[in-house]
């Protein structure tokens, strides 16, 4: 059936009289100069469109909320949720009748094809630590890319802002772990929070030094979790929730400096892991600020 639909659509798609090349992950593709009618298919793509002040007509929902995360819900109003980033509802979306869909090819590459016949689509590589370079693709496809470069360059304006407060503080390293139901994760430099630590100019401990995403780990392992500040994050569910008490109540863990020293910080999963768009990124660096006790840049 879906398949059927998105036939038709492409049946009757015809070439927009004024449009530009972008080139993406998956291709070179012409964009229309000005869509209207933008789809957006990863959580921080939507972030990114409502930063830069395009509401989409469709979206995924949010990994957390009824549809969406708390902080974006209001700029959503009149947006349709179209499944999960890794269940995309395609036959909703074609009934939408986009002019742009924006996607990423690590969560959508094998219905490139049939997104394509929809609508121009616009791919990033993957998601986490590459969001600025997405923001900038994203502005790009929407023909805002003045935009997006100077929202970048606003963005680091604070982080500069929020290095000269802390000071020597940018001398510690910062440990990230994540507690998730059978899973203990070690975050390394590549991370969404692990780039824009690094950008600020914080250091990171030799087992979590590393280029790439992270490893699980055993309770075994705890000692890796040294640093001179430890940011750990969990869901809020009762399942998370008693798997990070059982963590948390281990001696090893207990006997972490970091945590024996009161410097061993409970972040918010969606802000520190889940969001990975520019919202969450300057919410961030509000945290930091806020742990550290300097004005928030």
């Amino acid at each position: 059936m879906v398949a059927a639909f998105v036939t038709l659509v492409a049946i009757a798609f015809v070439p927009f009289a004024e449009a530009r090349e972008v080139t993406h992950a998956m291709a070179v593709t012409d964009v229309p100069d000005a869509p209207q009618r933008i789809v957006i298919l990863t959580n921080e793509g939507t972030e990114a469109l409502l930063h830069l002040g395009v509401a989409p007509i469709g979206a995924v929902q949010s990994w957390y909320g009824d549809p969406w995360y708390d902080h974006l819900a209001e700029g959503l109003v009149a947006t349709i949720p179209l499944g999960t980033e890794s269940a995309v509802d395609l036959e909703r979306l074609a009934a939408l009748e986009p002019d742009l869909i924006i996607g990423s090819k690590v969560r959508q590459e094998k219905i490139y094809g049939q997104l394509s016949a929809i609508a121009p689509t616009v791919f990033s590589e993957t998601i986490g630590g590459v969001w600025r370079e997405n923001y900038a693709l994203y502005a790009d496809a929407l023909g805002l890319a003045d935009e997006g470069a100077a929202d970048l360059a606003a963005f680091d304006q604070r982080v500069a802002r929020l290095r000269q407060s802390l000071g020597e503080a940018v001398d510690e390293d910062i440990s990230l772990v994540r507690f998730s139901p059978g899973r203990t994760r070690l975050y390394f430099r590549d991370t969404f929070a692990g780039v824009i630590l690094s950008d600020i100019g914080f250091k990171r401990p030799p087992a979590q030094d590393k280029p790439g995403v992270g490893e699980e780990i055993g309770k075994e392992r705890i000692p890796d979790m040294a640093g001179d500040r430890i940011f750990y994050f969990a869901d809020a569910d009762a399942e998370s929730a008693a798997y990070l008490a059982d963590w948390t109540s281990e001696p090893l863990w207990q006997g972490l400096p970091a945590v024996e020293e009161g410097k061993a910080h409970a972040a918010d999963n969606l802000i520190w892991n889940a969001g990975i768009g520019i919202y969450c990124a300057h919410m961030l660096l509000d945290d930091i600020a806020e742990v550290y006790g300097v004005p928030a840049p």
